[in-house]
């Protein structure tokens, strides 16, 4: 794993629809993920769960794709987590970048995956699958989600154990926080999963909702429609599984403009 960092961040300029911010940070966490972070433009604003256009010029043309900013709204900076496809056109690319480099950042972050697309409700879950952990980052980290929900369960289905990223930041990080441990006291629970290794927690995650193992393992109550709200984000395949489940369970998709008990994000494809 190796770990990059900034001096000093340059400022962002503009070029057509984009932003074009500066790298201070580059984690190669394998040979497969990578993270890496960027300045923010000041005027830029987003809701923690959203995601937005990120790339790289490439022959005097944007080539970008949508992104989950991974950094919660209030931070200064933009974070990202990517999965590196050795020829997919932007991944290809983007997973060589070093700190100083430049990279576009859309203007219009959107998405599904906040706060108002849900009812009230008691408990959260936010479900993800490998990169699908992302918008998890920026939700984990913002105190808007500790004054809704009693509970926030994160939950992060790996292939392998060296692909649980991040685990650090919610098994202790956060708890030793200066500001956000008292928001967040012991609202929060991490639940990792790993599907191809020996782990303590192992299976697919829908697999361990239909037999209920991951309700016995964290000693909380089966799904309720009544009192659970989830976020899903994850490969297409997994989250029309997700989706089936909790419809058959008497659960309503959510939206900004008519929320519900869960909201899912549709708009990624790794390349």
């Amino acid at each position: 794993m190796t770990d990059v960092t900034a001096t000093a961040p340059a400022a962002s300029k503009a070029r057509g629809a984009f932003m074009v911010e500066t790298v201070t940070w580059v984690r190669h966490w394998t040979d497969q993920l990578f993270s890496f972070r960027t300045t923010r433009d000041p005027g830029l604003r987003f809701s923690s769960g959203q995601f937005v256009m990120v790339g790289l010029e490439v022959d005097g043309k944007p080539l970008v794709r949508a992104y989950s900013i991974a950094s919660p709204a209030w931070h200064d900076e933009l974070e990202f987590y990517s999965i590196k496809v050795s020829d997919g056109p932007l991944t290809s690319r983007l997973q060589k970048i070093k700190v100083g480099d430049e990279v576009l950042i859309g203007k219009k972050p959107t998405g599904t995956l906040v706060l108002d697309g849900l009812k009230p409700g008691k408990r959260l879950y936010m479900i993800g699958t490998g990169t699908g952990l992302a918008p998890w980052l920026s939700l984990a980290r913002d105190p808007e989600v500790y004054e809704r929900f009693d509970e926030v369960i994160v939950t992060h289905t790996v292939r392998n154990v060296a692909d649980l990223n991040y685990s650090e930041l919610f098994t202790k990080d956060l708890r030793e926080d200066e500001i956000l441990s008292e928001v967040i006291g012991d609202k929060l629970r991490y639940y990792p999963t790993v599907t191809r290794e020996p782990f303590k927690t192992q299976g697919r995650v829908t697999d361990l909702i239909t037999s209920g193992k991951i309700f016995e393992d964290l000693g909380v109550p089966p799904l309720d429609p009544a009192v659970d709200r989830l976020m899903l984000c994850g490969g297409p395949s997994v989250l029309a599984d997700l989706k089936t489940i909790l419809l058959d369970r008497g659960y309503v998709e959510g939206s900004i403009s008519a929320p519900g008990d869960f909201v899912l994000e549709k708009a990624f494809v790794e390349t």
